[in-house]
């Protein structure tokens, strides 16, 4: 009974195209300025490979951003696909 109610909220799919990626792209970068603005303790635990590329962030700062990048990125890309937009 309650498939068809989700059936009928939930937006259509869509295909992949290099606009959804540069989308995702542009949002964990945001994800990032976020994060390197505001932790506090950014470089405390393991240092990641390359450190002075991502800022001297640690290994937990830098997946903890990019783990809010993907949840903004895949909000932004469904609700452009949705708006017809992608």
């Amino acid at each position: 009974m309650f498939t068809h109610l989700l059936a009928a909220a939930a937006p259509s799919t869509f295909t992949w195209s290099p606009a959804v990626g540069m989308v995702m792209i542009a949002c964990n970068v945001l994800a990032f300025v976020i994060a390197k603005a505001n932790i506090e303790h950014q470089n405390e635990g393991f240092d990641m490979p390359n450190n002075k590329f991502y800022g001297g962030m640690s290994h937990a700062s830098v997946v903890g951003s990019q783990c809010l990048g993907h949840i903004l990125g895949m909000g932004t890309i469904l609700g452009l696909a949705s708006r017809g937009v992608l």
